[in-house]
């Protein structure tokens, strides 16, 4: 199937624009409710159609988008851009997202998870010299 045929999968769809790795990933997600066509939960064979909503969420973030050419062939990511259309609302909540996650990962002071016994010596020796 080529661009502008009628009627294609939500999971080769998904592949197609590139929101997804993989089309198993993709009908994965589909199936675990994490992707709604026109605010209903659909399985991976839902037909999409031309002009229908989108609402994908991957981890922290959310898309909301239409679907604006159709098609189940892989291409470029400039041609994959072109499969549907981002709301400018999704765009700015999903980039204030980024910048708070950004935020969040230089605020936290132990970003390699547990500390050395090294850094714990200096942290107990910091708390028994403040006490």
């Amino acid at each position: 199937m080529a661009y502008g045929e009628n009627k294609v999968r939500v999971d080769k769809w998904l592949w197609a624009a590139r929101l997804y790795k993989t089309r198993s990933l993709a009908a994965d997600a589909v199936e675990g409710g994490k992707v709604q066509v026109n605010g209903e939960r659909v399985k991976p064979a839902k037909s999409l159609k031309l002009g229908d909503a989108l609402v994908i969420r991957n981890g922290p973030y959310i898309w909301e988008i239409e679907v604006t050419l159709l098609s189940d062939r892989r291409g470029s990511a400039t041609d994959a851009a072109k499969l549907y259309l981002e709301s400018a609302q999704s765009r700015l909540a999903r980039e204030q997202t980024v910048q708070r996650l950004k935020a969040d990962r230089q605020a936290n002071p132990f970003p390699a998870g547990r500390p050395t016994k090294k850094q714990r010596r200096q942290i107990h020796r910091f708390f028994d010299e403040n006490e």
